[in-house]
């Protein structure tokens, strides 16, 4: 009996001390399955997400089998239509297959914009019916909901066609050489497009890019049973630019008529904006050095240039990225963001140019003017003044500038962007309501329902944890100084799973580093990639800093790596790796580094101007020589290489490659047209000359970033080159 009860002890205690261990190995592991864009299970593994959008000030959730209106009182929900009811009448000419994506433009009317595989139609759902029908499906198209008029590219022409059928071919001279209506100035600037309706819809704006003094890159096509060439238009730093002109077509007289803006040799054309009556053009006008902007205004009857009536200099380079903005009660009023004053803010201005004040100002960045309410004079933006890694919402009043905070003060808001990258769709039609989609670091999302001039939010929807009963690591944000002593730089830190402070482990800096990037947020798990995670679930420790360079701290903050890119990074990234040598718990022998294009032009500068740190390094689709990068991302940030050769001498890491000493993966697509080949094959080539030797894996085919599960099969050789040269420790 005494033996028996001895022996029950002893399991009973066993049994305890593997209790921990027992319910770790019941946590789920992930794959990369899980966790990466081009997994297969990658949609299940994310936060669900619900869609909503305003028929006036009526929110709507456009679920993929539904239209319900949601009640911004009650909450109280009703279903307007369903996707049975809008097949039902289509008939059998074509059958839908969502509602997610469904337009509300007309809120005085019970009608929905729906579009199918190739026809756009308006569905009326009072009376059941579709009421309207046009041809869609084009590759470049744009829509006017005023006019319902569509404008398109095809086979290289321009083209519009009227809400009641009739066509009209605006170009005849469209080729691979000769662009109409698409996105120039490679796409920086702000522009993503290449057509703009005025707000009657009965002009199109456009741009035309004359590209055939542009030198052609060499991208080949090997898909082909003999491999074909497909050449690529690049402007290369230093070298001869596009041309860009601006016309007008106007459906009234079928006429086009061209912006008398002057000879357009080295000048930039950007952020196109239509006066309220349709009558005037303003455009953000900007020399090749990226030094001026000047505001002109054209009358676009005629294509006559009325004069500039606003004009910024700045000595390094002045980048505008947004469009103004008028008051949609004073035609003669407008809002210019500029970051004049060394941070973007808003400013009030008249169409006579004079500044009539500066609505916002501090040590903080406005991400973006979200809308207008009307009835308080007051405007909903989006801005960082609460914290550098947040994005949080203000109302500011426009006559005394008094802001008011919307959202609950934390984690990044309005979490929905449109295809110019803005926030305008979360806002109602009057600007009084807005629908929140946001994140924190330990809420998934969750979507709220705010008030201007109510106090808190009403929850629509709240995302469940879809990593619950996963073996999660630990995700943690804080700050170091740069290496100016004197700038806080936000860091995040993911800890293996299972960590134990006693032990070493290898560590995986993650960079970036260049402009118009953030890589900690305070989103959730502080905007964590799938990959850190994956690695982490491997016994990695990854950290990511923010150096200088980076975006949304300002122009001081921007700007301090002018004329030398990847030098004031480096220093920062350096300073991150002062810190992590102080954690007992890093290996500083086992430190390894992985960025992708600026991030892969940090990778290579790190490992060969610090070739003792780090032992293994994976960079993708790098920047090499910023002589071979395009004209204006290039000059904006290194002037050209006659004017800074000492810059471009500097930066160039051909002139490293004698200096590699640790383990060096290179990837690249083979039809980069961002990054093109040509960087990586001269380093290579360079390595070869000084007898040092990188590894090179090419993705066949793919662009800068590899698509769909190749994503997969990327990470998949990233982690295995580390887990051959970086391996974990054993204990």
């Amino acid at each position: 009996m005494t033996t028996r009860n001895s022996i029950a002890a002893w399991l009973a205690v066993a049994t305890f001390a593997l209790l921990p261990h027992l319910t770790m190995a019941q946590l789920k592991q992930f794959t990369l399955e899980d966790l990466n864009f081009g997994g297969t299970n990658y949609r299940a593994m994310s936060p669900a997400n619900q869609s909503y959008a305003w028929w006036g000030d009526q929110l709507v959730k456009t679920d993929r089998k539904a239209c319900e209106s949601i009640a911004t009182g009650n909450l109280a929900t009703a279903t307007l239509f369903t996707l049975d009811d809008v097949n039902a009448a289509l008939g059998d000419n074509q059958q839908l297959f969502s509602l997610s994506y469904a337009k509300f433009p007309y809120p005085d009317s019970t009608l929905v914009v729906l579009e199918g595989t190739d026809s756009r139609f308006i569905y009326d759902w009072a009376k059941k019916k579709v009421t309207w029908r046009q041809t869609s499906g084009f590759e470049v198209s744009d829509w006017s909901s005023a006019s319902r008029a569509l404008a398109y590219v095809d086979s290289h022409q321009l083209h519009v066609v009227e809400a009641d059928g009739r066509k009209h071919q605006i170009s005849n001279d469209g080729s691979r050489e000769i662009v109409y209506g698409q996105s120039v100035h490679r796409d920086e600037f702000g522009i993503y497009k290449g057509t703009f309706w005025s707000p009657d819809g009965q002009r199109l704006a456009f741009y035309r890019m004359d590209q055939s003094m542009v030198d052609d890159y060499p991208q080949v096509n090997t898909s082909t049973r003999i491999a074909t060439e497909e050449p690529d238009k690049y402007p290369m730093a230093g070298e001869t630019s596009h041309k860009v002109t601006v016309g007008v077509f106007d459906l009234a007289t079928g006429k086009t008529v061209f912006l008398k803006a002057g000879d357009p040799t080295d000048r930039y054309f950007t952020n196109i904006q239509w006066s309220p009556d349709s009558r005037e053009i303003y455009m953000q006008e900007l020399n090749r050095d990226q030094t001026d902007i000047s505001l002109t205004v054209y009358d676009a009857v005629s294509g006559e240039r009325k004069g500039v009536i606003y004009q910024e200099h700045n000595d390094r380079y002045a980048e505008p990225l947004v469009p103004i903005t008028f008051l949609p009660w004073d035609n003669q009023k407008f809002i210019l963001q500029s970051q004049k004053d060394g941070y973007n803010h808003l400013y009030l201005m008249d169409t006579k140019g004079r500044q009539l004040k500066q609505l916002t100002r501090g040590n903080w960045v406005v991400l973006d003017l979200v809308g207008f309410c009307k009835k308080r004079k007051s405007v909903v933006i989006l801005s960082t003044e609460a914290s550098p890694i947040q994005n949080n919402l203000y109302e500011v009043n426009l006559n005394n500038g008094k802001r008011t905070l919307l959202d609950n003060g934390r984690g990044c808001h309005a979490n929905v962007w449109q295809e110019d990258g803005r926030h305008t769709s979360v806002l109602s039609a009057s600007g009084r309501f807005v629908f929140d989609n946001y994140s924190e670091p330990d809420v998934p999302r969750r979507i709220a329902l705010l008030t201007l001039g109510a106090k808190g939010e009403k929850t629509l929807f709240e995302a469940e944890n879809p990593w619950k009963g996963y073996d999660v690591p630990e995700y943690s944000c804080g700050t170091i100084k740069a290496a100016d002593g004197v700038t806080d730089l936000y860091y995040r830190m993911v800890k293996p799973t299972n960590f134990d402070p006693n032990k070493k482990y290898p560590t995986v800096v993650y960079v970036y580093g260049g402009p118009h990037a953030r890589n900690v947020e305070a989103r959730w798990n502080y905007m964590s990639r799938g990959w850190e995670t994956y690695m982490a679930q491997k016994g990695y420790l990854l950290f990511i800093l923010d150096n200088r360079g980076s975006k949304d701290r300002g122009l001081a903050f921007e700007q301090a790596t002018f004329r030398q890119l990847g030098q004031v990074e480096m220093a920062d990234q350096m300073k991150g790796i002062d810190y992590l040598k102080t954690l007992p718990y890093v290996d500083a022998d086992r430190i390894g580094v992985h960025g992708w294009s600026f991030g892969g032009y940090m990778t290579i500068t790190m490992m060969t101007n610090h070739p003792d740190v780090f032992k293994v390094g994976v960079a993708g689709g790098p920047v090499i020589d910023w002589k071979w990068y395009e004209v204006m991302y290039g000059e904006r940030y290194m002037d050209t290489p006659q004017a800074n050769p000492e810059g471009y001498e500097k930066t160039s890491l051909i002139n490293k490659a004698g200096d590699l000493k640790g383990r060096l993966l290179i990837i690249q697509g083979m039809n980069d047209k961002t990054v093109v080949p040509q960087h990586c094959l001269s380093f290579l080539d360079a390595c070869i000359k000084a007898g040092t030797h990188p590894d090179f894996f090419v993705y066949p085919g793919e662009p800068h970033n590899m698509r769909g599960h190749k994503s997969v099969h990327l990470h998949e050789h990233i982690t295995r080159y580390f887990e051959e040269h970086l391996k974990p420790i054993q204990q």
